[in-house]
């Protein structure tokens, strides 16, 4: 189904007001780069303090981003949404410097519930680091106003 601007303006409003309130997302250095209606796109960077006891990203690091990324997606149709469950497939190991890039994107929608697959993946190579599967709930009210021109 198209967009309709009012849909993306919506939609990036949602996800500035979100993000501003997301401070965990902010601290593990996460950038939001896209949102629109049932998708994102966010960022982060494998920094010193993330690597495992294995020299590689801490897997639970990883399943964070994919998360932040489901949420903006589920949330940007500005109802208020939270994740249920989640279920995350480790592909290959990312290590410190690389960056990582969460693109969420919605594959159903009914009633209260929606499903989201998330693909991360090294941003230079392309290549598929985790697979993530949520299920997201809505529940009353909504992020911001409405009334986006």
């Amino acid at each position: 189904m198209p967009q309709t601007s009012r849909e993306q303006r919506l939609a990036a409003a949602v996800g500035r007001a979100m993000l501003a309130q997301d401070n965990a997302s902010r601290a593990l250095g996460m950038v939001l780069e896209e949102v629109g209606p049932g998708q994102a796109r966010m960022r982060m960077m494998v920094r010193d303090d993330m690597i495992n006891g294995h020299d590689l990203c801490h897997g639970g690091l990883i399943f964070a981003l994919a998360d932040s990324s489901l949420a903006f997606a589920c949330n940007a149709r500005n109802r208020i949404t939270v994740v249920a469950a989640a279920e995350i497939q480790f592909i290959s190991p990312a290590r410190m410097g690389e960056t990582l890039l969460a693109v969420a994107r919605e594959r159903a929608s009914a009633g209260r519930s929606g499903i989201y697959d998330v693909e991360v993946t090294d941003a230079a190579t392309g290549r598929l680091v985790a697979l993530l599967r949520g299920r997201a709930q809505r529940i009353d009210g909504n992020i911001v106003d409405e009334a986006v021109p």
